[in-house]
């Protein structure tokens, strides 16, 4: 689902190719290169750091300290992160001691190794030939294929993005992250300080939940063959 990056996303900075550009206008104190990073990074600084505090004032308040630490800390960066992963870093250790000061119960953490304890299959079962089939285990009604065309259409994004949003929460942040903005595998588990096995499984199971609404809309008889 990497066409989920070019089609619902906007534009963000690049990854290492644009760290030292960066680094060099936060250091020189330029006002456009700040700019583009909170354009870039705050919509998701204020949802990661939600996941650690009661509401989104203070998930507001979070966002600020961090930018101010950003600012106050970059001529001791030594690069041995990327600095989107340096700043989320920053966010999440004050979003985890702005949450446990206030009593806010479960990090981010603990949160995603619950959910990826969990039974719950990734695909319907009922997608599967049972036991007594000649193939059993087998696809009983296989995903196909859907044309380009449709997958962009305006509609079918937003029925992208209400899944999404539908998502729990640990499942909804992996995928936006991944698919979305576009980070990868190690970035994501490093500022969200999950395993990499964990922020495997997330993904696996959001994306499954975001194709199985798509075949919903975009291919209905599929559905109606299911067992």
């Amino acid at each position: 689902m990497s066409w989920l990056k070019d089609r619902v996303a906007d534009s963000a900075p690049g990854d290492s190719s644009e760290d030292a550009r960066l680094i060099a206008g936060l250091r020189a104190g330029d006002e456009a290169t700040f700019a583009e990073l909170v354009g870039a990074y705050g919509p998701s600084m204020q949802r990661v750091a939600r996941m650690y505090v009661r509401d989104a004032a203070t998930a507001e308040e979070v966002v600020q300290e961090t930018w101010l630490a950003v600012l106050n800390g970059i001529d001791r960066f030594e690069g041995r992160s990327s600095l989107k992963t340096w700043i989320f870093r920053i966010l999440a250790n004050r979003a985890k001691t702005r949450g446990e000061r206030e009593s806010r119960s479960v990090p981010f953490s603990a949160l995603a190794a619950r959910e990826v304890g969990t039974d719950e299959p990734a695909v319907d079962p009922d997608r599967f030939l049972g036991p007594d089939a000649a193939q059993p285990g087998a696809w009983a009604a296989p995903p196909r294929g859907w044309p380009q065309e449709r997958v962009v259409e305006r509609e079918t994004l937003e029925l992208i993005r209400a899944t999404i949003e539908q998502l729990p929460d640990t499942q909804r942040e992996v995928i936006r992250l991944r698919d979305i903005e576009g980070w990868t595998p190690q970035e994501v588990a490093m500022a969200l300080e999950i395993s990499d096995g964990n922020q495997r499984v997330l993904l696996h199971r959001a994306r499954s939940k975001v194709r199985a609404a798509l075949e919903t809309y975009l291919d209905p008889d599929i559905v109606e063959a299911r067992p």
